[in-house]
């Protein structure tokens, strides 16, 4: 490391600490570990769907629909399964939805249940675009993953899970700040 980078490091540092002085240097650099790995699979999963014509947005509800048939033998979701399974709104999923159906990708069905409602599910062409696509993301994206031992892939899914409970945890907090006004 270049000592300008190391200087504008120990100020970054130095910054960070002076909004919060209880995190750690190391925590910050994990932090910005993360983020640069975090956007790297975003851009190695974006590249893997380079020629498929979609968005990685829009793979990901084709993916939903296709993970829920293999997975779980159900060939339809509704809109708010899609959304709470992506952890993205309603709105931009209703939007994903449109596109995803004028494409020819998609079809909607009235609810069996309750007529209010709609339900998705994957044409035969949606299928076979997410079948070929599926194949080339996981594979580029998975490659990353199996070159660390099985002993390293442990201890990261052991530290991945605990940081997820501690974000969960994080947002329980603010969640409480919100609605207690502090």
């Amino acid at each position: 490391m270049s000592d300008k980078h190391k200087h504008e490091g120990e100020k970054w540092i130095k910054f960070v600490q002076s909004i919060d002085s209880d995190i750690t240097p190391q925590a910050i650099r994990l932090i910005g570990e993360w983020r640069r790995i975090s956007h790297s699979m975003h851009q190695l999963s974006t590249a893997s769907l380079i020629n498929s014509g979609l968005t990685e947005a829009q793979y990901l509800v084709l993916l939903s629909l296709y993970m829920n048939e293999e997975i779980h033998g159900r060939s339809e979701l509704n809109p708010s399964e899609i959304s709470k399974w992506r952890g993205t709104s309603r709105n931009t999923i209703s939007s994903l939805i449109r596109g995803l159906e004028d494409d020819g990708f998609i079809e909607r069905h009235l609810d069996k249940e309750d007529r209010r409602k709609f339900n998705i599910c994957l044409t035969t062409t949606g299928r076979a675009k997410v079948s070929k696509y599926v194949h080339i993301n996981f594979k580029s994206v998975g490659s990353c993953f199996n070159r660390l031992s099985d002993g390293e892939q442990e201890t990261l899914a052991h530290l991945l899970n605990k940081l997820n409970d501690n974000l969960k945890d994080a947002h329980a907090e603010l969640e409480n700040k919100a609605t207690t006004g502090d």
